[in-house]
């Protein structure tokens, strides 16, 4: 797969001279001989700067993101080349953090291809989890996105982190570690005190939702009274009720008409205006089967949804 290196600016953090650097020296001497004054040079010596290897980590969000069941959670972290070489890092989401209250399930990893820090499905580049990023300049930074799942099994405000690792593809280990001709030119590649790797954690808070649904009932009987006889008319009412920290998304109400009953044409209401019966713009439908009635996406804390519809006893 082909990347669009994607690199932001930032403040000088590399480890000093670029690598593959030639430093060269040429001392000189001069001396009296008789009358004669002389200057002589020595040999030139040249060095050439290996790489050092290193890498920052860093969780962008100062707080927990909030996780629901109908799309992934997007994470993001940013990756710098704090070594003084271009560099390829593996990029490792791990959603299983000591002390999470769920471990979530990794959707992918995506890179900020278009380097505009924000995540744009797809155009920026998805890559399997640790696997390689696209080469950083020494100082170069890299936007990166972790796509994260809920699992079956959660509660409302649990919370939860996911690691991410970026580890040089060039080698890591305990600082001082040299791979042999494995640097930038082909000089030899050193280990940092980064051990060239490091990691951030970003947390997530599952933001649910629980709907519960009451139903009432009034009478009102042919003589101005309240008792269930022929002929008199029940109201049914019905009060969606929402709790949590999240949205119920796409909530329906629907009853059946009991049995023994009529359902009376044109007395569907939400919130106490009428909706007509027929299916149309409105958001509820009824007829001799029963009611429907959309609320549409609640959020919790919101004000109830009732619903009330009449029928007569047969």
């Amino acid at each position: 797969m082909a990347f669009a290196t994607a690199l932001t600016a930032t403040p000088a953090l590399a480890d000093g001279t670029a690598s593959g650097t030639l430093i060269q020296n040429t001392a000189t001497a001069t001396y009296s001989s008789g009358s004669t004054t002389e200057t002589v040079q020595s040999n030139t010596v040249v060095v050439k700067v290996d790489q050092l290897l290193n890498v920052a980590t860093t969780a962008l969000s100062n707080t927990p993101a909030a996780a629901t069941t109908t799309a992934a959670t997007v994470l993001t972290y940013q990756v710098t080349n704090t070594g003084n070489g271009a560099d390829t890092f593996h990029l490792t989401a791990d959603p299983n953090v000591t002390g999470n209250g769920f471990n979530g399930t990794i959707q992918s990893v995506v890179v900020d291809t278009n380097g505009n820090g924000v995540y744009d499905p797809g155009v920026d580049s998805v890559i399997t989890n640790g696997a390689a990023s696209p080469a950083i300049a020494a100082d170069g930074s890299l936007k990166v996105f972790v796509l994260v799942n809920l699992p079956a099994n959660f509660s409302d405000t649990q919370t939860s982190q996911v690691r991410l690792t970026a580890a040089s593809v060039t080698g890591t280990g305990t600082p001082g570690s040299v791979f042999a001709g494995k640097g930038t030119g082909g000089v030899d590649a050193v280990v940092g005190a980064s051990t060239a790797q490091a990691n951030a954690l970003e947390s997530l808070i599952a933001a649910l939702a629980s709907v519960s649904l009451t139903k009432s009932a009034t009478i009102a009987d042919p003589f101005g009274g309240n008792t269930p006889v022929p002929g008199a008319i029940v109201t049914y009412t019905l009060v969606a009720h929402t709790t949590g920290t999240g949205t119920a998304d796409s909530v329906h109400v629907t009853d059946g008409i009991p049995a023994a009953t009529t359902y009376q044409p044109g007395t569907l209401t939400l919130n106490g205006a009428p909706l007509s019966d027929a299916t149309d713009s409105d958001a509820g439908i009824a007829g001799a089967s029963g009611i429907d009635v959309s609320l549409g996406n609640i959020a919790a804390g919101a004000a109830d949804k009732t619903v009330t519809f009449k029928v007569k006893i047969n």
